[in-house]
């Protein structure tokens, strides 16, 4: 027992040593990165070197003032991030070139004349610590030292290969635009202000992440959004103190209201119109350097039940489409737990011919059927997980293989019934109705925990759990926004935006309580049609 107390007391000894060191690095680094740069040059490339490793894809480019060395510049920038051309078309050529510059140089003025009369690029930034020289660095602007100047210049050059705008892979639409977003986040913006082209359209920047520095937008209409939502949502993007955030899913758990709920609290999308119609609605947009998924906050559960094409189409097909998800949903989340408890505890709810069928096929089968199902769920979720994984072109050979092969096998081989085949099958294709994703998964690890009920209480198993489920979704809210909004608490005038699609010329306002300083969408009374002559 001593031994180990001193073990013990060993530990966390080191751990409060290793957390000293790390605070004392972490002070060190904090304290060079507020400092003002040098005005020597080779002080300041020094200081970059040694900060940086040395490392091979940081280029410096020393270049004499109109090809003299009276003055020096010194360009820096990471090989793969800018722009060849155009840096060598609107940096260094003016800088070489023979165009003088006015007034003199003035010694205080060198860096803002180089900036006025000589950098023909659009964002030219003014640096003065080593913090916001980096940060630029790794966005693909070039730095420009001078010798002398106490500061630096930062060009925004960004250039480097990137994948082009593509039709979104997880949003497919019959109707409707063919772009989603990319991973840069410049794009991402860009290709939604060509949607909503309004000075009202705000959009603030943040740097996430203390090592990664990632770039974080969040965008909104002004007058639209809620203040209280957006002063929340900068309170709980200011507290993220993390390492890096390589992907929206970093914000998307650090932020969220419901840390233990499997339903997701903010919406991830790939589609520009589908942002660009959420934030006409009241609601906040963040983008993420790096991922083409941009997060939707507030959000509810009828919202992602709702897609882009909704409102492409005419409104009763749209209506059906949605009423098809929701039952889809239904189905992918009970009816393998519906099966259990009414082959094992309810049997007299099966007609008298489809039960003497039901009995001879489970004549042979070893398992119960609750065991039958739990087998064929969790060998699905397996091939399913196998289909993600593997490259497309033997993704669908596994799937098409593994559908058919171990389907006829275990029915052959007598380890369960067909009817628990056809279950999971209808099951699994009821899973892949739903527009979002994540609510999708939700649904597939809330399956579980349903069949687990029907197996031991059957319907009455399965009546707790719903009841359950529903005082949890009941509890979520959404940045103040409750999760079952509109019908819990009931908002009446958003029903015509729910399990129907009321016609566009009915949805006069926008939803409650995203909006309520200015509810109304539109103003439009009655459209004139002229009639038919006889």
């Amino acid at each position: 027992m001593a031994g180990g107390s001193l073990t013990k007391n060993g530990k966390g000894k080191r751990q409060k040593q290793l957390a000293k060191a790390a605070q004392h690095e972490d002070e060190q680094l904090e304290a060079f990165s507020e400092r003002p740069l040098s005005a020597s040059l080779e002080r300041n490339m020094e200081l970059i070197q040694n900060e940086l490793g040395e490392s091979k894809d940081i280029i410096f480019r020393r270049l004499g003032l109109f090809g003299r060395n009276e003055q020096e510049v010194l360009l820096v920038y990471v090989q793969g991030m800018v722009d060849d051309e155009r840096m060598n078309e609107f940096v260094i050529s003016p800088l070489l070139g023979e165009t003088r510059l006015p007034g003199g140089y003035a010694q205080s003025a060198k860096l803002e004349d180089m900036k006025r009369n000589l950098l023909s690029v659009g964002i030219v930034n003014d640096i003065a610590d080593w913090k916001l020289l980096f940060q630029k660095l790794f966005m693909g602007y070039v730095i420009l030292l001078l010798d002398g100047a106490e500061g630096a210049l930062a060009a925004n050059i960004v250039g480097g290969e990137r994948r082009g705008i593509e039709e979104p892979k997880t949003e497919m639409a019959i109707r409707g635009p063919r772009e989603g977003f990319t991973e840069s986040i410049r794009v991402n913006s860009s290709m939604i202000r060509r949607k909503i082209r309004s000075p009202k359209l705000w959009l603030e920047q943040w740097t996430l992440g203390d090592i990664s520095q990632t770039p974080v937008n969040i965008m909104y209409v002004k007058g639209l959004a809620d203040e209280n939502v957006l002063a929340d949502l900068r309170e709980r993007l200011e507290a993220i103190s993390i390492d890096g955030v390589l992907e929206s899913g970093y914000i998307e758990e650090l932020i969220t209201d419901q840390r233990w709920s499997p339903f997701p609290t903010a919406l991830n999308i790939e589609r520009p119109d589908a942002v660009a119609g959420n934030l006409l609605e009241g609601r906040i947009a963040i983008l993420v350097d790096g991922t083409p998924f941009v997060l939707i906050v507030p959000a509810i559960l009828n919202l992602f039940f709702q897609a882009s094409e909704d409102y492409y189409q005419r409104f009763d097909i749209a209506t059906f489409l949605r009423m098809l998800r929701f039952v889809s949903f239904l189905i992918a989340l009970l009816m393998p737990s519906v099966y259990v408890a009414i082959v094992g505890y309810h049997q007299e709810m099966i007609p008298t011919q489809l039960l003497l069928k039901l009995a001879a096929q489970r004549e042979g089968v070893p398992f119960p059927a609750y065991l039958e199902a739990f087998i064929m769920e969790f060998v699905f979720e397996i091939l399913r997980e196998a289909v993600v994984r593997m490259p497309s072109a033997a993704g669908n050979t596994i799937s098409i293989v593994g559908g058919l092969v171990i389907g006829q096998s275990v029915v052959e081989a007598g380890i369960v019934s067909p009817a628990v085949v056809i279950v999971v099958a209808f099951t699994a294709i009821s899973s892949f109705v739903s527009p979002a994703y994540s609510l999708g998964i939700a649904a597939r690890l809330l399956r579980f925990f349903l069949l687990l009920a029907a197996s031991t209480l059957g319907f009455y198993g399965i009546a707790l759990v719903v009841l359950l489920l529903l005082l949890h979704l009941s509890n979520i809210r959404s940045f103040g926004m409750p999760y079952l909004k509109p019908f819990g608490p009931l908002f009446a005038k958003d029903l015509k935006d729910t399990l129907v699609r009321a016609p566009l010329w009915m949805m006069k306002e926008r939803p409650q309580r995203l909006a309520d300083h200015n509810p109304v969408r539109q103003q439009i009374e009655h459209i004139p049609r002229k009639e038919p002559e006889q």
